[in-house]
């Protein structure tokens, strides 16, 4: 076949949804599909710079239901994004679709049914999202990540297809076996998106250097705003920590390589990166998550133990007991490590061309 399918992948605004989207955009752009990026301007901002995709932007709201007004507004603002949406449809004539859940893959999705167009949507947090529970009626296949999900009606589960979490090859590939002697330093990545970084960099600095003097050796790589930076620096060098500072990264493996701990929000995507990296991970959840969605992930690596779950609220005092902890007894570390080496989402791609394959061939 030397047409190439003309596919569309909608993403909502948040890292979440757009980082897989652009990871399962790259996987196809490399067999015979043509991609075109649908988001809303939140989304844009996280996709890659070097301009590989065409990105269609698109308008989006959540159904605000607090009084009237706002009700009104966001239902303006959804209708005239399915307008729009079926006009882009018909002018690019996709032969699938997907939806990557948020409200900005929402309106593509409502056109795409109502053009007999087929679309999948994907879910790979342990709680479905509200927009592909809207979806869901009308979607070809829910593709997800965990069986263990919430939320689907039973009515709807002949639709659900697991695959895997869709992350970076070079992280299904990524291998680094460490191993932390007695004496050795703790090396420490703190990652999140904005919220998170801004939120570590308040309360994290303090922790780290309560650790140095009870006499634990840490490296720390934090992950910080850019006007965070200044502040960082002056706190580290202050206290005589080891420390580097970066900005959002593309290139995370490159840090991936450097440590035997991270502390992360809780967010599906860095989850699954962190352990298919076997990289030990401290979870915390945003207390403000939807659905509070991020807890759900937390607890179900926790109760696999792949990673140690700490509330935001509880940072301060439980933190230091159990770098503590892990200092004193390296085995934790290893424990962790060889649960994490029993998980992988080496087949997701692999998962995802045959389904493609079977609904492509069932067209023809």
């Amino acid at each position: 076949m030397n047409k190439k399918i003309e596919t569309i992948i909608a993403v909502g605004g948040t890292g979440g949804h757009v980082i897989p989207g652009y990871n399962l955009a790259k996987h196809l752009n490399g067999k015979n599909f043509n991609i075109n990026i649908v988001s809303d301007k939140r989304g844009c901002k996280f996709i890659n710079k070097q301009n590989i995709f065409k990105v269609f932007i698109l308008p989006s709201s959540p159904i605000n239901t607090k009084n009237v007004l706002t009700f009104f507004i966001s239902s303006i603002i959804i209708l005239y994004s399915i307008f729009r949406s079926i006009f882009f449809l018909i002018l690019n004539r996709p032969k699938i679709i997907f939806g990557m859940g948020g409200y900005a893959s929402f309106p593509i999705c409502i056109a795409a049914s109502i053009l007999k167009i087929k679309f999948l949507i994907y879910e790979n947090n342990l709680i479905i999202g509200k927009a592909n529970k809207y979806l869901l009626p009308f979607a070809e296949k829910i593709l997800i990540s965990h069986k263990e999900i919430e939320g689907i009606n039973q009515k709807y589960e002949y639709k659900v297809v697991q695959i895997g979490n869709i992350i970076k090859n070079e992280i299904i590939n990524f291998s680094k076996d460490y191993n932390q002697s007695d004496n050795q330093k703790i090396s420490i990545l703190i990652l999140g998106g904005s919220q998170a970084a801004k939120i570590f960099a308040n309360i994290l600095p303090s922790v780290f250097k309560n650790c140095s003097d009870q006499g634990i050796l840490l490296k720390i790589y934090q992950q910080c705003l850019p006007e965070q930076n200044e502040d960082l620096k002056q706190f580290y060098k202050k206290n005589n920590l080891d420390f580097s500072i970066f900005n959002f990264s593309e290139n995370i493996v490159e840090y991936f390589s450097k440590v035997n701990l991270a502390i992360t929000r809780s967010g599906s995507s860095m989850l699954a990166e962190l352990t298919n990296a076997n990289i030990p991970f401290i979870s915390v959840p945003l207390p403000s998550s939807a659905e509070n969605h991020q807890l759900k992930n937390a607890i179900f690596y926790e109760r696999k133990k792949l990673c140690f779950l700490i509330h935001e609220k509880d940072l301060n005092k439980k933190l230091i007991y159990l770098i503590r902890e892990l200092y004193e007894n390296n085995s934790i570390l290893d424990e962790i490590k060889k649960n994490q080496r029993q998980y992988s989402d080496k087949n997701v791609y692999n998962n995802i061309d045959q389904l493609l394959k079977d609904i492509i061939d069932e067209k023809n």
